[in-house]
């Protein structure tokens, strides 16, 4: 791999840098690692080495086919980088109390860092994780669903758009598009469109997001700001452009000096955290933590009437273990959210698209409730809904949708599991049955005739 001369250039003033390492890190392979979900416990990696600035990350010793582990179906893992695991470190650094939060993860995709947010807040905070490419929004619509929390929403809005949240949220994460050199080892496209030019095309862009969502970020709120790039261009020079351009305050996170971390410092002393690995066992990226000094317009509450629909919740109340409202996502289909979090959804709803709240809990017909996909994957849903245990053949099989056979069960709704975790629904009409597991959703590979045990 031949490290752009640039980009060396640049690196010559981070702090901590040798060259001669950086390059011969470079020359190895990208390390594997996945953060375990902490309420689907699974012997899935368990026993791995753990990622030291993560309770829940694992280290791999290999690279297995994720597509083709039924319990990463099920959300029993994340398959995320180590170094960006470091958002956990952050987070109890900076925020005294996961409850109540009002939490943006503005740049969400795929769902990283918005699974390790839902993990570490409280049950009454509120996360919203947005994704403005509508493509990128659907792939982290599907991986919240599989983490299976009721207090996270997904949200598709330029940034611009959240700024009409004036003072709403107590944390910002901004994981900001970046030109990507820390991912040289991991993606080979990565280090083909590295350019100088990108380097400040994606700078600009850095500061108009995090200058469009400065709004929506209340009095002593917490900005936690990242990127995948090692350019001090896009890392500590952002730094000290929020410290001119905004009223900020640095945040000081605490790191073992044997995890290998390198904390800097930006030209007007704002702290950051590097990552490169020629000195952890992960990828190249870079974190720090803010603090909003200036005073913020706080949005006025907004009068409702509730829209609990009492007759569907009736209905739907037996999918899961935990008190919610039934809403009305559209002209069929219900959903679940916590009570307490009905006034944010008529506050959000007039000023963003939501694309997704809480537990979709499916759909009312003639002689049953249909249930939906997410009810299946939810840590919500009740224990005494009738299910199915199955082998690796037959998880595998469910989730080509292809047939497989089953023990003989009574006609009705049965939830299909693997390992205790919920895969989707069968409906079985006796001597057959109906796959609902939603048609995007589908395995499509190959499966090698090894995998299938």
């Amino acid at each position: 791999m031949n490290i752009p001369a640039r980009l060396l250039q640049d690196l010559q003033q981070v702090k901590g840098f040798n060259e001669e390492a950086f390059i011969a890190a470079h020359q190895q392979p990208a390390v594997t690692s996945v953060r375990l979900h902490p309420v689907k416990h699974s012997k899935a990696f368990a026993a791995n080495e753990q990622v030291p600035w993560c309770s829940e990350g694992r280290y791999l010793n290999e690279r297995p086919v994720f597509t083709l582990d039924p319990l990463y179906h099920a959300g029993a893992y994340y398959v995320q980088e180590a170094s960006s695991m470091f958002l956990q470190q952050v987070l109890k650094e900076t925020v005294s109390d996961n409850n109540n939060l009002r939490v943006l993860d503005l740049c969400a995709a795929p769902g990283g860092k918005s699974t390790l947010l839902a993990s570490f807040l409280g049950p009454d905070s509120l996360l919203i994780s947005n994704e403005v490419i509508r493509t990128r929004a659907s792939i982290l619509e599907e991986n919240m669903t599989r983490w299976g929390y009721m207090n996270t929403w997904v949200t598709s809005n330029d940034p611009r758009d959240l700024a009409r949240l004036t003072g709403y949220f107590d944390v910002i994460v901004v994981d900001a598009p970046c030109s990507g050199s820390g991912l040289f080892r991991k993606d080979a496209r990565a280090l083909d469109e590295w350019s100088e030019a990108n380097v400040q095309l994606c700078s600009q862009r850095q500061q108009r997001i995090l200058a469009d969502v400065w709004p929506a970020l209340k009095e002593d709120g917490v900005l936690i700001y990242a990127t995948c790039s090692y350019s001090p261009q896009e890392d500590e020079q952002i730094l000290d452009w929020l410290a001119t351009e905004l009223d900020v305050t640095g945040i000081k996170v605490s790191s073992n000096a044997e995890w290998g971390v390198v904390e800097t410092t930006s030209g007007r002393g704002l702290h950051g955290y590097r990552f490169s690995p020629d000195k952890v066992k992960g990828e190249g990226f870079f974190i720090a933590a803010l603090r909003k000094t200036s005073a913020a317009d706080s949005m006025r509450p907004v009068r409702y009437k509730t829209l609990h629909d009492k007759k569907a919740h009736q209905q739907s109340s037996y999918l899961l273990h935990t008190d919610f409202l039934c809403l009305q996502a559209d002209k069929e289909s219900y959903h679940a959210i916590n009570p307490i979090h009905e006034a944010d959804w008529h506050q959000l709803q007039g000023k963003v698209y939501l694309r997704k709240t809480g537990v979709q809990l499916g759909i009312p017909t003639a002689k049953d409730w249909l249930p939906a996909h997410d009810v299946a994957l939810s840590i919500n849903r009740s224990a005494s809904l009738p299910s199915i245990e199955l082998s690796k053949e037959q998880a595998l099989k469910f989730l080509r949708k292809e047939d497989f056979d089953l023990p003989t069960a009574n006609k009705g709704w049965f939830l299909l599991t693997y390992n205790g975790l919920g895969l989707g629904w069968i409906k079985s009409l006796g001597n057959r049955f109906n796959n609902y597991l939603p048609k995007h959703w589908r395995i499509r590979m190959e499966i090698p005739d090894a995998d299938w045990e």
